[in-house]
């Protein structure tokens, strides 16, 4: 267990840093650009598979046993987080202003949808 897992947190800037590391040291070098962006589809595509066995109507088949949504969501974040690596995103600017424009865009919207 490294310093961050006992510490309990981890910022998505550390996140970033851990994962650029591992695949410097570890993984040899990051995929291309378009093979993780088809690694990324896939990892959704296995969460997707869980949720509509979890939460929707289908059944569960041997081969989806032992599955868990949390490691289901990790390898999606793992992939996502190699992703902005290798194109210079820095995920914590990104998400900031991200909430930045829903918070300007989306301030009335949600509470006026009588759908919700």
């Amino acid at each position: 267990m490294n310093d961050q897992s006992a510490a309990g947190a981890m910022t998505i800037r550390e996140a970033q840093r851990v994962v650029d590391e591992w695949i410097r040291t570890t993984g040899v070098r990051y995929f291309s650009e378009l093979t993780n962006m088809a690694i990324l589809t896939e990892e959704v595509g296995e969460v997707a598979r869980l949720m509509s066995r979890l939460y929707g109507d289908q059944s569960f088949k041997e081969s989806d046993k032992g599955r868990e949504l949390g490691d289901e969501l990790a390898d999606v974040l793992w992939v996502l987080l190699c992703i902005a690596n290798q194109t210079g995103v820095d995920l914590t600017v990104a998400l900031e202003k991200n909430l930045e424009k829903k918070n300007v865009r989306d301030a009335l919207r949600h509470g006026q949808n009588k759908k919700l």
